[in-house]
């Protein structure tokens, strides 16, 4: 079972409910995702058990984030990312190790709920950077009240140029429109048996050949889940809940960049599979992201 958001036919409306054995149902009470990451954890799964079927018809899947929901995310909480990142950073490696190893996370804002593309819409490489990469990671839907209520697949894109130049630029290199995709849907954590055991895959196809692909998994991970909330949420709120994108363990190494009319595929085991097409610069993701907003 997924809980989506989603439209349905030509309607503008977005709408909350569940998906489950190919069939959709509408929730009772929910008019919004935001809304329902308000509530504990028990009444959430209680709103999702009381549903009503939808009439079949054209369902488009939305970014599975809306409202007030920030997305944040944790840096370098695997070994591989560690290394990459002290790869691209020729002068300030030693920040990179040292977090790795340090108590306190690295967690840094990543997106609003606005700008975030779903499955089947369109990430952007910055114009202004040579490397960027997309990474692949596995994204906790957290509750007001700190409870891990889901999980979905992040695409955290990134420019290895720009962090690499200075790790002071890093909401540069993650921040921008089209640097981040969530989806394709939310699948509840009472479903999931063992989240330290999601496959996680990466492949990056361009003019219809795989230029990179990669497999790994949250075994790797070097911190816990409930650690990473925990400091999110030590001195903060979040009246409509928050995303957290828990780090990647796979980086295509440099010089390997996104180019334009790429198409990456992040899949997360038993959680989703989320696919997005390239562009680069903004004049073309401006041009993408309008196009979305009025289909």
């Amino acid at each position: 079972m997924d809980i989506i958001r989603y439209r349905v036919g030509d309607s503008s409306a977005a709408l909350v409910g569940v998906r489950d054995e190919g069939q959709v149902f509408g929730l009772r009470g929910v008019p919004s995702l935001a809304a329902l990451w308000a509530l504990p954890l028990a009444e959430i799964r209680q709103r999702v058990r009381d549903r009503q079927a939808v009439p079949a018809a054209d369902i488009t899947l939305l970014p599975p984030v809306d409202g007030r929901t920030e997305v944040w995310a944790a840096g370098v909480t695997y070994f591989t990312s560690r290394e990459a990142r002290v790869e691209e950073s020729e002068r300030s490696a030693d920040v990179y190790r040292q977090v790795y190893d340090a108590e306190r996370p690295e967690l840094f804002f990543k997106s609003a709920a606005w700008r975030v593309a779903g499955d089947g819409q369109t990430i952007a490489a910055r114009a202004d950077s040579v490397v960027d990469v997309p990474e692949p990671e596995v994204a906790l839907v957290i509750n007001r009240f700190g409870e891990i209520a889901g999980y979905t697949a992040c695409n955290d894109v990134s420019s290895r140029t720009i962090e690499g130049e200075n790790p002071l630029y890093l909401p540069q290199a993650k921040v921008y429109l089209g640097g981040c995709a969530l989806g394709p849907a939310i699948r509840p954590s009472w479903e999931i048996a063992d989240p330290y055991d999601l496959g996680i895959e990466l492949t990056i196809r361009r003019e219809g050949a795989v230029a990179w692909h990669g497999q790994a998994s949250t075994a790797s991970l070097r911190r816990k889940f409930d650690d990473l909330v925990g400091y999110l949420m030590r001195a903060d709120i979040y009246p409509d809940g928050v995303v957290l994108a828990t780090g990647t363990c796979l980086v295509p190494p440099a010089p390997f960049s996104l180019a334009d009319g790429d198409v990456v595929t992040v899949a997360v085991a038993g959680v989703g599979t989320l696919t997005t097409a390239v562009v680069r610069g903004l004049d073309r993701m401006r041009e993408a992201f309008g196009a979305t907003r009025r289909a």
